[in-house]
Order: structure tokens, then C-alpha cells, then sequence
């Protein structure tokens, strides 16, 4: 995923929620020399909750060369306690998304990237909230998003996320190849020519000819017939024990996974430091960490920064990919 433009995107960064560890991995990653010069960056977040982070763990924002965007959300920065759920800190959080997103979309930003927020709080403030992912699909208008999962060893994209298992399990043929179509298009803007995808099934063995359940034949195995009659390169319904281990030896590019832990707990445990989370099937490139808000080390200068910097790294390549004109159709699925 090398950046070989001079031309250099303008990339919007939400802070997540100020109790938490959004705002030092922010600060921590801005730090670093290999962050520089990848794009111009604006933080969007409460200045005071950035300043409260920067007196623990010493890194000054005005010090970092990048424009600080102030929401002026929070009643008292300073009174910000970390590691407490807060009604008006979820909110807060919300609001950094929004303006970020809104950035993209008006064409001031080329890419948003975002630190964790916390679902509790959020829902805490009194507004319906399942997820990032969701919430900018539904600002940006965009009927139909998935959630990929990305590092240098392996990519994964979900049918479904944030839903209950019983609801993933009644996934329709035409989610499953729509998930495929984006997936495809999302690899090809990372760089893939024509990326190598394994889908997974849902059942024990992909279902073992029915024995173990008849979902992978009746729902699976044709959106795959209708992925490979597009001339996508996929093939499936695989064993989801044994299928990720391939992809990750080299077999594959892209798994796709038919619901949230089939796909997060092995992309988190391959490579839990350097996994991005690649919100597709929006018409803006949106980037994030996907670890939480970390409440039991934030304020103590315990965060580690690697996720924020490969998101940043992941946020840059698409942006001048999609600024080179390399702009697949996931970059504008909105119907």
C-alpha cells in the first residue's frame, strides 16, 4: 500500500470519547515520524478535552503542525473524568463524527478517520446508536454499508455486525453478494487488481452437504454463483475454522465472514495492533482503530498508538488513490 502522489489529501480526525483513550492515541500518533507527511490534518474534537490529554501524557496539540477544529461540545473540558461513562462525553463524541463526516462530504476533508467512542455513552445521552459504521452511512445517506477489517496480513469484510446472531443467521443471498461486490471494490482501492476471496459459511463445515444446516446451500452458495458470473474471483462457501489460517498463509486476499466475531476474533487475533477498520459502501473514505475507549488506562499514558498510525497510514493510500481518480463503485454505493 505505498503513496506514490505528490498530491496531498486533507484528512479529518474525530477524538472518540474525551474520557477515554481516543484524544492520547490522536496526540501520540500525530507524534510520530512516520505520520508526517502523509496528508494535512485536521483534529475535530473539544480543544480543552485535547489539552486535559495532553497534560498526561506531554505532548502539546499546538506543538504537532495541525489544525485543531473545536466542536465546543462539552459544557467544561476540564471537568472531563477519565475512564467514567459520561452521557455528555458520548454525545460529544457523536458530534466529532458529524463534523469530520460533514468535512468529507462538503469536500473540505478527503478521508475521516476515527478513535473509539463508547456505545454505552452514547446511548446513555439518549440517541439510538449500533456504531460508527452505521451512523455515517446514515449521515451520508448511504442505504446499504459494510464494516472491513484491514491489516498487511489479512482483510476481512462482514455480512453483518452489529446485530443480533439470530438476525446474521437469516442473512439473504442478496446482502451476501452485495457484501462481496463491496468487498471486491473496496480490496481493488487498497491496491488489488483482482483480489482473491474466500467466503466463509456459516454453519459447523460450511453446513457438511446439510447435515449441519441447510443456510450455506440455500443462501450462500448462490450469491457466490452470482459474484463469480461478474467475474469476481471468490469461491465457498470454506469451513470457517480453517479458512481464515489459509487466507492468512497467503491463500486468499479477502474472507468474507457472515457475522461480527466470525470475523473479528481471528482478525483480532492475527494482527489485533495493525487492523484498521474500513467503513465501504459509503460515498466518503472512513478509516478507524479498532480497539474501544480503553477506560481502564485512559489518563494514564498507557495507550498504545500503533492502530491510530496504521488507520492514519490506511486513511492516506485510499484518499490519494481515490484523489488519482482509482475510484471503484464502493466509493459511491448509495442506493
Amino acid at each position: 500500500m505505498s503513496i506514490d502522489s505528490n498530491r496531498v489529501p486533507t484528512l479529518a480526525i474525530s477524538i472518540g470519547d474525551p474520557s477515554g483513550v481516543g484524544p492520547e492515541v490522536v496526540l501520540k500518533a500525530l507524534s510520530d515520524p512516520q505520520v508526517a507527511g502523509l496528508a494535512k490534518f485536521v483534529v475535530v474534537g473539544d480543544r480543552g478535552a485535547l489539552e486535559k490529554t495532553a497534560a498526561t501524557c506531554g505532548i502539546d496539540p499546538d506543538s504537532l503542525g495541525v489544525e485543531i477544529r473545536d466542536a465546543g461540545a462539552l459544557r467544561d473540558p476540564a471537568g472531563v473524568v477519565f475512564g467514567k461513562l459520561s452521557a455528555e462525553c458520548g454525545s460529544a463524541a457523536v458530534e466529532y463524527v458529524r463534523i469530520a463526516t460533514q468535512m468529507c462530504l462538503d469536500g473540505e476533508a478527503q478521508a475521516i478517520v476515527t478513535a473509539p467512542l463508547n456505545k454505552e455513552a452514547v446511548t446513555m445521552s439518549g440517541r439510538k446508536f449500533s456504531g460508527h459504521t452505521e451512523y455515517i452511512a446514515e449521515l451520508c445517506g448511504a442505504k446499504e454499508s459494510r464494516m472491513l477489517l484491514a491489516s498487511e496480513k489479512l482483510c476481512t469484510v462482514h455480512v453483518t455486525t452489529h446485530v443480533a446472531l439470530r438476525q446474521a443467521i437469516e442473512s439473504s443471498p442478496a446482502r451476501i453478494l452485495r457484501t462481496i461486490e463491496l468487498g471486491n471494490e473496496a480490496m481493488k482501492l487498497l491496491g488489488f487488481e483482482r483480489p482473491r476471496i474466500a467466503v466463509c459459511g456459516l454453519n459447523p463445515h460450511a453446513g457438511e452437504h446439510g447435515l449441519f444446516g441447510r443456510e450455506d446451500e440455500m443462501n450462500i452458495v448462490p450469491a457466490i454463483k452470482a459474484a463469480r458470473e461478474q467475474g469476481i474471483q471468490c469461491d465457498g462457501p470454506h469451513a470457517p475454522d480453517t479458512i481464515f489460517l489459509r487466507a492468512s498463509r497467503g491463500a486468499y486476499d479477502l474472507v468474507v465472514a457472515m457475522y461480527h466475531d466470525q470475523g473479528h476474533i481471528p482478525m483480532k487475533l492475527i494482527d489485533f495492533e495493525q487492523t484498521v477498520n474500513v467503513s465501504i459502501g459509503i460515498p466518503i473514505i472512513r478509516t478507524s482503530v479498532d480497539h474501544g475507549t480503553a477506560f481502564d488506562i485512559a489518563g494514564k499514558n498507557k495507550a498504545d498508538p500503533r492502530n491510530m498510525i496504521a488507520a492514519l497510514k490506511m486513511a492516506a493510500v485510499m484518499a490519494r488513490r481515490k484523489m488519482q481518480g482509482l475510484t471503484p463503485a464502493v466509493m459511491n454505493a448509495t442506493t
